[in-house]
């Protein structure tokens, strides 16, 4: 006899609509990759956790430092780019505080932030076409040259203010310390060679942490998010700092500074 009960057995949907290897959720319990949640806070530090997050498993010691490294210097860079100013001139509107934050945010853009994932791309790529027992200087001279040839800048190379960012060196300095420097970032000093050479231009911060996070195993795909985790407490920062020190409806220029162009 088919019963109720086996009829809502027959016609209950079996097939689950979502799945995630992140967090588990129950009554009480939350686990993440494996970890009681309650066991990680306490004993975790942040860049663990993003690191543990995004690729499922836990740093090493010099992994942990690596990563929490490379967070810090993306923290911020003043006034000077658009995220920083979009999210000032939103505060000055009276947005609410997290407005404000996704304004400096969406800011972000191929030319602003793009640089780093475009420059792990590049290294990634490199290295995958290079085999293991190779220089990487022959590779770093075809890539050179393919962009040369193009009249493109290679991202993470150059910067419009700084004629050497300071970040980078200290950066691959502590990369070497930490034996977290791999092919991705030797390939990266074979290009910044050529590159200072011919050209006088140097590594910039997007090009270390390019080729750091990519010895670090991070897909490229991933290299603006972590850069906007880095970012965001500098954006936090100024937007505070333009709710509390500066009068609502700053203007950042004066009206006799704007020129009309237009037909009249």
């Amino acid at each position: 006899m088919i019963t109720e009960e086996i009829l809502k057995s027959v016609f209950k949907p079996h097939n689950l609509k979502w799945r995630t290897a992140i967090t588990k959720v129950e009554p009480n319990r939350l686990i993440t990759r494996g970890y009681l949640q309650e066991e990680l806070v306490g004993n975790t530090s942040f860049s663990d956790m993003v690191y543990l997050l995004v690729k499922g498993k836990m740093p090493s010691k010099s992994e942990s430092k690596m990563l929490e490294s490379v967070l810090v210097s993306f923290c911020d860079h003043g006034v000077t780019p658009p995220s920083t100013q979009s999210a000032r001139i939103m505060a000055s509107t009276g947005s609410p505080l997290h407005a404000c934050l996704a304004g400096g945010l969406l800011a972000f853009g191929k030319n602003h932030a793009g640089a780093i994932e475009n420059s792990m791309h590049l290294l990634q790529e490199g290295v995958a076409r290079t085999p293991p027992e190779e220089s990487l200087d022959d590779t770093a001279r075809i890539l050179v040259d393919e962009f040369m040839s193009r009249q493109e800048k290679i991202p993470g190379f150059g910067h419009r203010y700084h004629n050497a960012d300071p970040r980078a060196p200290r950066l691959m300095e502590l990369a070497r310390e930490m034996e977290c420097l791999g092919r991705h970032g030797e390939l990266a000093l074979s290009i910044e060679s050529l590159l200072h050479k011919s050209k006088n231009i140097r590594m910039n911060i997007d090009g270390a942490n390019a080729g750091i996070l990519s010895d670090l195993g991070f897909d490229w795909r991933l290299g603006s998010g972590i850069f906007m985790i880095g970012r965001l407490p500098g954006i936090l920062a100024h937007t505070y700092e333009e709710i509390s020190r500066e009068s609502p409806f700053r203007k950042f220029f004066h009206i006799e500074e704007i020129y009309y162009d237009g037909k009249e």
